[in-house]
């Protein structure tokens, strides 16, 4: 993908497991691994993102990105080889702090003025309101409830062509 085409950064893509679209053409993955695991039910587990980074020194200029979607490794328990951390990745339990904390700065370069920044985080090891001190500036809104399903949208051009040829009645039904 060329950069200047793309307007989302995922800092930390993973598995893509929250994504609809696994390859949205508007996204640059970015993880610190590649992984193709094989698990015991024999379904597939990979991580392929599109570079490779830290998302500590993201390799883009300041102000690229229009969204930019945030979910670290959250856990600072469990075996280095664990189906869990594999998945998620794992904290330092000494060094979580500043890791986070420039991770969360360097979102903040590289998103545009106006920009969004969506921040994911599980309290499995550790509370929001421990990351919440730690943060330069305090989040507009969010739900710490379990089964709560996130959507956020980008119009585009492309949307906007495509919406003049909804038909709402349909679509209604």
């Amino acid at each position: 993908m060329n950069v200047s085409d793309a307007k989302i950064l995922d800092a930390c893509c993973g598995g893509r497991m929250f994504w609809y679209d696994r390859d949205n053409p508007n996204t640059i993955f970015m993880d610190n691994r590649r992984i193709k695991k094989t698990l015991c039910d024999g379904r597939t587990f990979v991580v392929d993102p599109d570079i490779i980074g830290d998302f500590r020194d993201i390799p883009f200029p300041d102000g690229t990105f229009s969204l930019v979607v945030f979910d670290p490794p959250h856990l600072i328990q469990g075996g280095n080889t664990s189906w869990i951390v594999t998945k998620y990745g794992k904290l330092d339990r000494k060094n979580w702090k500043p890791y986070i904390l420039d991770g969360f700065n360097e979102c903040l370069r590289v998103l545009k003025q106006d920009g969004v920044l969506i921040f994911k985080w599980s309290e499995q090891d550790i509370k929001a309101h421990e990351i919440r001190k730690i943060l330069p500036i305090q989040p507009l809104f969010g739900d710490r409830r379990s089964k709560t399903i996130w959507m956020v949208f980008m119009k585009n051009a492309e949307l906007s062509e495509n919406l003049d040829d909804i038909d709402e009645d349909e679509v209604l039904e």
